[in-house]
């Protein structure tokens, strides 16, 4: 019986510790995948698409058309598939959809899809706007590194490291979209398309997490660097909102969640300002990370040369971890709060 009682305690330790081991290795799974986002690669790319030769990728110009380009050639390379059909990553935005605009062009969004392993209908939405103001008269360029150079490299290193996650045999429980947005400096054209036009139903979209400035620091926040601005994260789900602080706690500890933007009565309305709000305003959760406005914003000197880019390494790696999490919990973030 003392044997036999022994065995018993035996075999439960080691089925607690299995189960420690487990939980060990599922946290660490996400931490894996994140540390493949670093400040090197996103300095790599943001100063190929915000260099001169992109000519400050204006919504229909030939410098948007090579942004377009640069993203799909990069998910080509990376081996993540189109959701339209095989090497077809474009949505095109014809140029009468550019309504108010004067000598509108033809355009496109840009989308890559990673297929979620046990709920593949359910879509998580990563949004970024590919676009920006172009070139002024005197042929000054307006790089928009920040604006959004920034949002546009991080969803590619996120996309690289969901992909990687897929090789391993870890890919998300959910599907993935990754959603470049053209027209947004014109008025979120690209993004009012996109939900007009959804490649997949709104019904079946989980969350948008939306990426718009995410390099620089506001003026304001010079003495206290390490934060990110989450807007709308609460406004649609409280669900969505305890799942971004849990997450920013445990992967994120010494960057600061600033909901300064995020009041109902900020005279900015940022909430309205970007291209999450054509999800939210179609009633699906949201959250748009942003870094604040700063003496460069829509001038020309908005350079790479100014980027934070470890703080960018940082604010990226907080989205994945969200997303991932989004991704992989048992249930699904609903519009708990409509």
């Amino acid at each position: 019986m003392k044997y036999l009682a022994f065995l018993t305690i035996a075999v439960l330790m080691n089925a607690c510790n299995a189960t420690k081991t487990n939980n060990k290795d599922s946290g660490d799974v996400s931490e894996k995948y994140a540390s493949t986002i670093t400040a090197k690669d996103l300095k790599k790319h943001l100063y190929i698409y915000a260099g001169d030769e992109m000519e400050g990728r204006m919504t229909g110009s030939k410098g948007q058309k090579m942004a377009a380009e640069y993203i799909r050639n990069f998910y080509q390379d990376q081996g993540i598939p189109s959701p339209i059909e095989e090497l077809n990553y474009y949505q095109p935005v014809p140029a009468s959809y550019f309504k108010r605009v004067k000598d509108a062009k033809d355009s496109e969004n840009v989308v890559a899809f990673i297929e979620g392993s046990e709920f593949p209908d359910e879509v998580i939405v990563l949004s970024a706007h590919l676009d920006h103001v172009g070139i002024d008269d005197d042929g000054n360029v307006f790089n928009g590194a920040d604006d959004d150079g920034s949002g546009t490299v991080a969803l590619l290193e996120m996309a690289e490291a969901f992909k990687q996650a897929v090789k391993d045999g870890k890919g998300p429980k959910r599907s993935i979209l990754f959603l470049h947005v053209t027209g947004e400096e014109l008025g979120l054209y690209g993004s009012a398309y996109y939900s007009e036009n959804p490649i997949f139903p709104l019904a079946n979209t989980v969350v948008n997490l939306n990426t718009d400035m995410i390099g620089r620091i506001d003026p304001d926040k010079e003495a206290t660097p390490n934060y990110i601005y989450l807007i709308g994260s609460d406004k649609l789900s409280q669900e969505l909102h305890d799942v971004s602080e849990a997450v920013a706690a445990k992967y994120s500890s010494d960057l600061e969640l600033d909901y300064t933007y995020n009041d109902d009565n900020d005279p900015n309305r940022f909430y309205y300002r970007s291209d999450h709000y054509n999800f939210a305003k179609n009633n699906i959760p949201v959250i748009f990370y942003f870094n604040g406005v700063h003496a460069d914003y829509h001038k020309i000197s908005d350079t790479p040369d100014k980027i934070e880019y470890e703080l960018m390494e940082k604010r990226t790696r907080l989205i994945f971890h969200t997303a991932w999490e989004i991704a992989n919990r048992e249930g699904r973030i609903t519009a708990d709060k409509l």
